[in-house]
């Protein structure tokens, strides 16, 4: 019963038709959910439609909490460990285990706790985390999240590589057009927004330099801006490439002998 309910809920080298349509179900719940929480920010389609929006959001909780409850049961294959408990503690840790437990959260917590309305309208965007959700059922949203994992300390460099030229920015500037500026640059803080505008290369325009030397800086700033936001896009882009030709590798290709069609298999 248990291998029969992973091999539902849990997508794998298994190729289950159910695993597919169970999937493809929570995928469109997933949307509509978050379709429906967009719709209930217009007042008037939220007064129109008040008591659907309502009676779906209870739908889709009660769908996904029977979904975390599945996926709690199945830990012990999905997370093995030394007991049952401890499975069951790292799917809870996990990320998709937080994120699933999120997507579900702000509805039971009013009936365990007595909470501030302004609190539990905050609490109440964590049902925005749902479309968090589509990772788990999207071969290529899961490809790109894998790319992630395996070029995180690139990705860890290059934006500590960031932060300090940045924070760099910041002293610079402030200690430049401070004197000039006191309302435009008073702080650092308030240059580090500056930086983020300048090496981004968005240039809102509401904070800029005056200064001859403060222009240089920022045409500098600028410049740099455009390598350094192209390099998370490159090791991304390319670890993407190498995930998508390491997984045609593995790919095998099969050629029918009645009608000479071939067709790839894992």
């Amino acid at each position: 019963m248990k291998t029969r309910i992973y091999n539902i809920v849990e997508k794998g080298s298994h190729g289950k038709r159910t695993n597919r349509i169970f999937d493809y179900v929570i995928l469109v719940l997933i949307l509509a959910s978050v379709t429906t929480i967009v719709l209930q920010s217009v007042p008037e389609i939220d007064a129109a439609y008040h008591d659907f929006f309502i009676s779906f959001n209870i739908f889709s909780v009660i769908v996904f909490s029977i979904e975390y409850l599945l996926r709690l049961y199945v830990s012990d294959l999905t997370h093995p460990a030394k007991n049952r408990f401890r499975s069951a503690l790292k799917f809870i840790t996990s990320g998709y285990g937080i994120i699933d437990l999120l997507a579900i959260l702000p509805f039971y917590l009013p009936f365990f706790m007595k909470v501030d309305l302004r609190f539990l309208r905050a609490v109440r965007l964590t049902r925005f985390l749902r479309i968090l959700k589509v990772n788990r059922y999207n071969d290529s949203l899961g490809l790109i999240w894998s790319v992630v994992k395996e070029k995180k300390e690139e990705l860890a460099v290059t934006g500590f590589l960031t932060f300090l030229v940045l924070l760099l920015s910041s002293f610079i500037m402030y200690y430049v057009e401070g004197k000039v500026q006191p309302d435009k640059f008073p702080n650092i803080l308030s240059s580090f927004w500056w930086a983020v505008a300048t090496l981004t290369t968005v240039g809102y325009g509401d904070v800029y330099p005056i200064t001859a030397v403060g222009k240089f800086i920022s045409g500098v700033i600028a410049l740099l801006g455009i390598g350094i936001v192209a390099l998370p896009t490159g090791i991304i882009g390319s670890g993407f490439m190498e995930k998508v030709s390491e997984t045609r590798q593995k790919k095998k290709v099969h050629r029918c002998p009645h009608c000479g069609e071939t067709f790839e298999e894992e």
